[in-house]
């Protein structure tokens, strides 16, 4: 048990929410954007903790400290993370069985995510995967992640976030080296069949910014999409629910004071 409990960010800072207690209700992972541990990422980590998640959560650090343009774009280097960060999830697993798995990713770290479902070994699944501003090209294929996570997949996207989404992933690139805005702007692309998603997308949720998110402090912005109090409100609330589909998702997203808390998912 703990060796299931050491080494998933290996130079990270202190983890304050990775205990045995922890551990033995289940596991969120954290993944860092380009720029390694920051403000953001801590954020979630303790937005999640306020919000009353009293699993482990652990921010994990997959990169090159410095190196940004090289932890976006060395997609070769990441991938064999992803399988490294696969291969302890399997190992948390055997020593907590049937405990919850969760992913979450902000930026350069929900690219990260979707490669760590999608490098499970066959038969391995994770429980759900949380995209915060992925920054992935919007024509990246889901399929293999989706089929890899219980309940799916739910990725916030805003179209406020031009600078490091639109234009900046533009000229420098995603994750998965497309020269393009990413999905973490103007979201996934869906394929149809006969005007209806195949089965597997169904379990792919989007969420788009709204105006009333900025009660949290999500502006709409990359930086801001790992804000503590936007993690309590809109995706504490996901990781505790029964399960995700569109009702569900639409009641977590919904504020019966206010109206509608975010745009429709699709």
């Amino acid at each position: 048990m703990v060796l299931a409990l050491v080494g998933f960010a290996g130079c990270a800072p202190a983890q304050p929410f990775v205990t045995h207690e922890r551990s033995d209700r289940g596991l969120v992972l954290v993944l860092t954007g380009i720029e390694g541990v920051s403000r953001i990422n801590k954020g979630i980590c303790w937005g999640l903790a306020d919000a009353g998640i009293d699993w482990a959560i652990e921010l994990v650090d997959w990169t090159v400290p410095g190196a940004y343009l090289n932890n976006l774009r060395h997609q070769e280097r990441n991938r064999r993370k992803a399988e490294d960060i696969a291969s302890r999830i399997v190992r948390y697993q055997m020593s907590y069985p049937n405990r919850p798995v969760f992913l979450i990713g902000q930026s350069g770290g929900g690219g990260m995510a979707v490669w760590i479902a999608e490098a499970m070994p066959p038969g391995g699944r994770v429980d759900g995967l949380v995209l915060l501003s992925a920054a992935l090209s919007p024509g990246y294929l889901l399929d293999v992640s989706i089929r890899n996570s219980r309940r799916g997949i739910v990725s916030f996207f805003s179209g406020k976030d031009w600078v490091f989404l639109g234009a900046g992933t533009t000229a420098w690139g995603t994750m998965d080296g497309k020269h393009t805005a990413s999905a973490g702007m103007v979201g996934f692309d869906v394929p149809t069949r006969s005007g209806r998603p195949p089965g597997t997308y169904q379990k792919l949720f989007q969420v788009a910014w709204h105006k009333q998110m900025a009660r949290t402090g999500h502006a709409g912005g990359h930086a801001t999409s790992g804000e503590r109090h936007f993690i309590a409100r809109y995706v504490a609330p996901l990781l505790k629910a029964e399960k995700w589909d569109k009702a569900a998702i639409k009641s977590i997203l919904s504020d019966e004071t206010t109206g509608p808390a975010s745009g429709p998912a699709r």
